[in-house]
């Protein structure tokens, strides 16, 4: 007990193995960082290949290698490693300097062996493509880019600072100038490909990071309001027990007590600010009269009037209609209150009002076994730029949307993201002429919107 009580107080600086701090605050934050960790591993499978082939090349193919200068630059990346395993923890992740100076370092280093193998000769110059596409890969475009220029410097000095290619023939052989410039060449157009190709991809991957971060901060405050209604709800129904209880002792006080006791006024002062608590709360129940907002229940007509209601008296008619589709109930089905529905919704109608000439019409529909959610505008409609782009994660300019056409951006990927976590999907275009302005709807299979217990 007494070793537990002494464990118990030990400080921060007395932790026998602490975890790096990864300063990470965000989704954005991560893009960019490699853990140490990956750049050993693929070191060491560097140098287990560099061995491999030097030693075959010696041995069993008897080529006149440079056997020992070979070994020695393999050696240095293995005892780069053994340094970093020991100076730094493996788990924590580098910063964007570090990698460059971790990736410069294998490019000089593999272009140190070949140029000692042959040059621009050798068939496996083939393998500087490595560095500079796992550059593009983790670095921005500025440092991938200086990858890329450190490894065609390092191509370009080899035909006068390499050695000749070992060959059987003693003394070895010089391919034709020709031909070593002809390699030259095809690794500068790999280098340039792999470059623009893995850091457009690394882009598309960052972008589609910063969309998804956005998303869940937006769902996180969707969920915190939601939190918010429920907890006020229970508590005006929590507390209107005790203040009936209160009030109902104060008024008794009240009558029985003589004009003139002192304590009077006091007992009339409770009396009345116990009824104003009981009228507050009565509001409070009036207008959150779910007991759980988060899982409440309500008509899907109902769901798309509270994500329209916001967006009412901005100076466009925004009418809310349902019908009944083929093979629909009567009635709205009773579907669960989704904050991301509500949010999608509420975004894709506040796009259609600020781009719409003079009327939104929000159609909730619904058959036995789907619920249709159209919302359409009067206004320019989707530009020809912007269609092709739509539910792709890029952010635009609503000024200068306005002159080409409507679009959302970010916030048409995000109500997009939303929309297909609850089981749905988003279609988009723009009307038929001459009718003019767009149109987004939303589908879900009708087993995915009710409330559990009802499917």
């Amino acid at each position: 007990m007494d070793d537990f009580s002494r464990d118990s107080r030990l400080g921060f600086e007395d932790a026998i193995f602490t975890l790096a701090p990864e300063g990470l605050g965000s989704a954005q934050s991560a893009l960019g960082r490699t853990r140490l960790r990956t750049f050993i591993t693929l070191r060491w499978l560097a140098v287990a290949g560099q061995t491999a082939a030097v030693l075959f090349v010696a041995f069993v193919l008897g080529f006149n290698v440079p056997l020992a200068l070979c070994l020695a630059i393999i050696a240095a990346s293995a005892w780069l490693n053994v340094f970093l395993s020991f100076a730094f923890q493996s788990q924590r992740l580098t910063h964007s300097w570090e990698a460059v100076l971790q990736l410069g370092f294998d490019t000089v280093q593999l272009a140190a062996l070949i140029a000692a193998t042959g040059g621009l000769s050798n068939p496996f110059l083939l393998l500087m493509l490595a560095p500079v596409t796992v550059a593009a890969l983790s670095l921005g475009r500025f440092r991938a880019s200086a990858i890329a220029l450190l490894a065609l410097g390092l191509a370009a000095l080899m035909p006068f600072l390499s050695l000749p290619l070992p060959w059987e023939e003693s003394g070895g052989t010089h391919l034709p100038i020709l031909f070593q410039w002809g390699q030259f060449t095809a690794l500068a157009v790999g280098v340039v490909f792999f470059t623009l190709s893995a850091a457009r991809v690394s882009q598309d991957e960052a972008r589609l990071v910063r969309a998804l971060d956005a998303a869940s901060v937006v769902m996180a405050r969707e969920q915190k309001l939601s939190a918010l209604g429920a907890m006020s709800a229970m508590t005006a129904h929590e507390l209107g027990t005790p203040l009936a209880t209160i009030h109902l002792v104060a008024k008794e006080l009240v009558q029985q007590a003589s004009p003139d006791d002192p304590h009077a006024e006091d007992f009339r002062l409770i009396a009345e600010q116990a009824d104003r608590c009981r009228s507050i709360l009565s509001a409070i129940r009036e207008a959150r009269d779910a007991t759980d907002i988060v899982h409440a229940r309500m008509p899907l007509d109902a769901l798309v009037e509270e994500a329209a209601a916001p967006m009412k008296g901005l100076g466009v008619a925004l009418v809310v209609r349902a019908v009944t589709g083929e093979g629909g109930a009567e009635k709205p089905p009773i579907l669960a209150r989704s904050p991301e529905i509500l949010h999608a919704l509420g975004a894709f109608i506040e796009n259609a009002v600020s781009f719409a000439a003079t009327r939104v019409d929000a159609t909730a529909s619904w058959t036995a076994d789907q619920v249709v959610i159209t919302i359409t505008d009067d206004g320019p409609g989707f530009s020809p730029e912007v269609l092709p782009k739509l539910g792709e994660p890029y952010i635009s300019d609503r000024s200068e949307a306005r002159l080409g056409g409507g679009d959302m951006g970010l916030g048409f990927f995000i109500a997009k993201t939303l929309i297909e976590r609850t089981g749905g999907r988003i279609a988009s275009r723009n009307r038929t002429p001459p009718a003019t302005g767009a149109i987004v709807q939303a589908v879900w299979p009708l087993n995915a919107l009710l409330p559990r217990g009802l499917e």
